[in-house]
């Protein structure tokens, strides 16, 4: 439930709480210290009290009481004293006639001090009675001295004494308190700020937060600022991909428009005919282009790797085997597909993998020029990467095109295609950890797909548990992606 709580709240309760428990314990130590030493002191009042009677008694003959020792008996430690004297046969010699009884006598009293609680006319008191030798009106021998105090004076003195410790440490406390209290106000203000400053940033504003921060947060500013720049990079990215798309679609869409007007403006069956298939082909391409479009922007937001289970690459590559061989024949060309034996694990969406590579063996077929005859697709294991390799006997790229070939929409020469065969292939290898490069086959081009190895195969409850609502990869049916 703390967690709920506001930051200044739970600072304020996590060191105000053992104040509050110290202060506590101080309390019930001074209690128990008060009562101690209150016990101790007006214990030795009383003896005190009680010498001084009986040195009296012993000089005047129990007749009188010295100035000093009347002082005593009237105001000891806050209170006054009764006292009691009786000769060794038992006569009573001086004092109050009663004493009060000890609920607990101790034979062995006569030889010290004997302290003692007990009831005095159903008031209770606390007593001292000993024995002292000596001789008054000729009688010699042990007299007995009774000297005692209602315990509501030392009650009192207690009582007083706590009050003016709790005030003590009340105060301190309360003062504590607010010194704490304050402090936290002022040491938070930073974040308050900081908190400002968060709230300030929208879509129109994600530019970094460059206000001055306690160290304790630069991490997590620092974090926020690397998120604000993924977004704001990411909104560039997809404004520049509407942008491009809507371009890109305008012209095979007007196009298709145009061609309609024209199927339905024929004057013949013949033209009818003709225009028709103009128009299925135009359809054709521009729904190629919306395809691919679709796809891109599914591999650009794909799922960090560590939420795919583990697929083998080789397995993927001896499912759309057929499909590669049948595209490769129609380019009256021939096609080699030679993977390791050994597994081949990475972690990437099935249906992105079999696109990119259906879009390298269709850029193959489709741009490696009238020499094309020979394709070849390799995959073997590298330390911890997984090398994916199409390699092709045509025209190739020149090295100062690779970038431009890698370009969204961008083509080295004018063809058919969308321009997304390679980007697409290239957002998927890198949204999986890994890389595309070009490179001279001689002849031709060779495209290197590499994926970094998924050796640490997680159960489904681990990636359930990473990845929420992710779900196991299901078998899809091969496909050729359009590429261009």
């Amino acid at each position: 439930m703390i967690n709920g709580l506001s930051l200044r709240t739970r600072l304020t309760a996590i060191i105000l709480i053992p104040l509050m428990v110290i202060v506590g314990c101080l309390s019930a130590w001074a209690l128990r210290d008060a009562q101690v030493q209150a016990a101790d002191q007006f214990d030795r009042s009383l003896l005190i009290t009680a010498l001084g009677i009986s040195r009296d008694t012993a000089f005047s003959g129990g007749n009188a009481l010295s100035q000093e020792t009347r002082d005593l008996v009237r105001n000891t430690s806050g209170g006054p004293v009764f006292y009691h004297v009786y000769a060794p046969d038992g006569v009573f010699v001086t004092g109050y006639a009663t004493p009060p009884p000890n609920p607990n006598p101790r034979p062995e009293y006569a030889d010290g001090y004997n302290f003692y609680n007990a009831l005095y006319l159903e008031t209770d008191v606390r007593a001292v009675r000993f024995t002292d030798t000596m001789t008054i009106d000729r009688v010699s021998g042990p007299f007995t001295f009774t000297v005692w105090q209602h315990t509501s004076v030392r009650d009192g003195f207690v009582t007083n004494l706590l009050r003016r410790t709790g005030v003590v440490l009340t105060t301190i406390f309360v003062s504590v308190a607010l010194i704490v209290w304050f402090g936290i106000r002022l040491g938070l203000a930073p974040l308050v700020d900081l908190e400002d400053a968060i709230q300030r940033r929208s879509v129109e504003d994600l530019s970094d937060i460059r206000r001055p921060i306690p160290s304790e947060v630069q991490g997590i500013v620092s974090r926020l600022n690397s998120l604000f720049g993924e977004l704001g990079n990411a909104l560039r990215s997809r404004e520049e991909m509407i942008s491009n798309a809507a371009h890109q679609l305008r012209n095979p869409i007007a196009g298709i428009v145009a061609l309609a007007e024209a199927v339905r403006s024929a004057k013949t069956l013949e033209d009818s005919s003709i225009r028709s298939e103009d128009l299925l082909t135009a359809a054709r391409h521009a729904s190629t282009l919306t395809n691919d479009l679709l796809t891109l922007e599914r591999a650009q937001s794909v799922r960090t790797p560590q939420c795919y289970a583990p697929l083998d690459l080789g397995e993927v590559l001896a499912k759309i085997g057929d499909s590669i061989r049948s595209r490769v024949e129609e380019a009256d060309a021939i096609v080699r597909i030679r993977k390791t034996p050994a597994p081949c694990p990475v972690r990437v969406d099935q249906i992105l993998l079999e696109e990119a590579i259906h879009n390298l063996v269709r850029n193959a077929c489709a741009h490696a020029g009238p020499d094309f005859a020979r394709l070849a697709i390799t995959l073997h294991r590298q330390g911890h990467q997984v090398i994916l390799t199409v390699s092709d006997d045509g025209k190739g790229i020149e090295e100062s095109d690779y970038a431009a070939a890698l370009e969204r929409f961008s083509q080295v020469e004018p063809s058919a295609g969308s321009g997304l065969g390679l980007p697409i292939a290239k957002v998927v290898a890198e949204r999986a950890g890994g890389r595309l490069e070009l490179s001279p086959a001689r002849p031709g081009l060779k495209v290197t797909l590499e994926f970094p190895l998924a050796d640490d195969v997680v159960s489904d409850t681990e990636t359930d548990t990473l990845c929420p609502g992710l779900r196991p990869q299901k078998a899809v049916e091969p496909r050729l992606a359009s590429a261009g």
